[in-house]
């Protein structure tokens, strides 16, 4: 019950985080959008709905395992237990961020949770292969877990990195996140199986699917994937079936889906049916739920104030940690 309470915790938080991000990312950028203008400048990918996907594995990883993340990251960050106000200060682009400002939403990396993320699609699964390898290299119990979108599991860096960890034994896996579009393109118009966790037979490993964006099954198929990994095992994919509540980008006009989709989507959302599940367990009270989501959200407006209150980069300092050859 702890785990789930977790689950639950980070969830709202999570929510919560994206909520106000959409708040804070609009400032400036009226009437007409200027995606330079505002305290968050540049392109901003949010994770609304897809909350399921993150704590439903990360509740069972601990600090030494890896965790790689694609430029939808900030449910992944949240749940893996990146620094949420040195995170948040490095959207902001201020000096006191994770990456002293330098590398914004999409480029986030806390070394002392072993998390990284990038806008490259499917960048992120090499990275958690050779963090894999390592592992194994040194004789450790330590996975490593790499998220994607569904439209990533078409590229060749999913392919060679499971081929690999198939033939080395590696302690990786794979989540796919499908939510249904890569960009504004329908799985069915891009992928040729109906789930990638399909593909796993290809490479001789475990793969398991998960429907309905839950997290109680999210949990378990989870659970049996870390539970292998760390037994020697090897890779596992894992596809869940989750939902995107907002567009690709914040901005983005979303003529490719029907109007009527996402207020179907919200009827159907995870963290309500997580809170009803906990409650009807008759374990937790409704009082405790309520201080579980205000201690929630406490910490995100704690972040956001951190943010706002940092210093931006002195002008010099970005010709610092600059690599050349």
């Amino acid at each position: 019950m702890e785990k789930l309470k977790w689950m639950y915790e980070q969830m709202v938080k999570s929510r919560y985080y994206e909520d106000q991000m959409v708040e804070v990312y609009t400032e400036g950028k009226a009437p007409v959008f200027n995606i330079g203008a505002g305290p968050v400048p540049g392109e901003m990918h949010l994770s609304t709905g897809q909350e399921p996907a993150a704590v439903g594995i990360c509740v069972h990883l601990t600090k030494d395992d890896t965790v790689t993340a694609p430029h939808r990251p900030h449910h992944h960050a949240i749940a893996k237990g990146v620094d949420l106000k040195k995170m948040t200060a490095e959207i902001f682009g201020k000096e006191t961020g994770l990456g002293k400002g330098k590398g914004g939403h999409m480029h986030l990396f806390d070394p002392d949770v072993k998390f990284s993320c990038g806008g490259i699609v499917a960048a992120g699964i090499p990275h958690a292969a050779g963090a894999a390898l390592a592992s194994k290299m040194q004789g450790r119990d330590w996975v490593a877990v790499a998220f994607i979108g569904e439209g990533a599991a078409n590229a060749g860096a999913f392919h060679e990195s499971l081929n690999l960890a198939a033939l080395w034994n590696l302690p990786l896996i794979v989540v796919v996140e499908d939510n249904s579009y890569g960009i504004s393109v329908p799985k069915a118009s891009s992928t040729a199986v109906a789930s990638n966790d399909l593909r796993a037979a290809a490479y001789g490993i475990s793969g398991a699917y998960v429907k309905g964006n839950d997290p109680i099954a999210m949990y378990k198929a989870s659970e049996e994937a870390v539970a292998r990994a760390r037994a020697g095992q090897g890779p596992t994919i894992i596809e869940i079936e989750t939902h995107r509540y907002l567009g690709h980008f914040q901005g983005d006009p979303e003529l490719y889906r029907d109007k009527a989709e996402v207020p179907g989507l919200r009827q159907l959302d995870p963290i309500l049916k997580l809170r009803n599940m906990l409650l009807e367990a008759e374990q937790v009270s409704e009082k405790e739920i309520e201080k579980i989501e205000k201690q929630a959200k406490k910490k995100v407006d704690e972040a956001y104030q951190f943010a706002r209150d940092s210093k931006y980069p002195e002008p010099e300092s970005a010709l610092k940690d600059v690599f050349t050859s």
